[in-house]
Parts: structure tokens; sequence; C-alpha cells
């Protein structure tokens, strides 16, 4: 894991999005997707679980691992209809309202998209970062 105690400066999306539009796949693409992931005050075991200790966080240690991330976005790469993909990972520590990630997937219609999206999501905050809440 990569463990870094400074919090990197968050991408453009308008950015990210002109460049994806130039991509030589771009002309197959019919859709984008974003996802922003941002530091919230709500204890994951509350919103996910809804176990209520009381506690709120009032930040996040975040680490990933850069050969993980490739490879689920290698993964999503094989997905039917999926063209671009492209992702952002925060490290270090992070306050409330920081952002975590973004994703980015370019595809060719709605349901091949929203279904990479979230394949990519869950693969990166299952099996590729570690996210410690600070209470």
């Amino acid at each position: 894991m990569i463990n870094e105690n400074m919090k990197k400066p968050s991408p453009s999306m308008d950015e990210w999005l002109k460049e994806a539009k130039t991509d030589p796949a771009a002309l197959q693409e019919g859709m984008f997707l974003v996802h922003n992931g941002v530091v919230r005050q709500t204890p994951k075991a509350k919103v996910r679980q809804g176990i209520d200790d009381g506690s709120l966080v009032t930040g996040m240690e975040f680490a990933y691992d850069a050969a993980k991330v490739d490879w689920a976005i290698a993964e999503t790469y094989k997905m039917e209809g999926i063209f671009y993909v492209r992702v952002w990972l925060n490290e270090g520590q992070l306050e409330l309202g920081d952002d975590i990630m973004y994703v980015l997937i370019g595809g060719d219609i709605r349901p091949h998209v929203i279904d990479a999206l979230q394949f990519l999501v869950e693969k990166i905050k299952s099996e590729c970062v570690s996210e410690i809440e600070q209470k």
C-alpha cells in the first residue's frame, strides 16, 4: 500500500471528459459516468449496516495498492461496451469533504456503463484500498 501523509489535489472532471472525448474509442461511446467518493461524517457501519454507536467520523487515513487498481481497471475494460476507464485515488490523511476517488467510465449504452461503474467502484473499495475512519 502507498502511504503518504499528504493528500493529492483533485483532478478536473472537465479536463478528464475533454481528454476522453478525444480518445480514439470516443466515437463508439454514447455515455460517460463519473463517480466521486468523498469523506463523510457518518461512519460506514451506520450507512451500510445500520450500526449506530453514536460516533462521527472526523477524518480518514486512505491508501491503495496501485497494482490491484490496475488489475481492476483491466477487468473493467473486458466488460461489454466499455471503451474508456480512468481512475484517480487520493492518499494520506483526508479530512471531511475531501475527495477519496474519481472514476470515469465511457461506453456504448447506459446499462453497460452503469454496470461497469458499479463493478469497478466495488472492486476498488473491496479489494484495492485501505480506509481507516478516524472518530
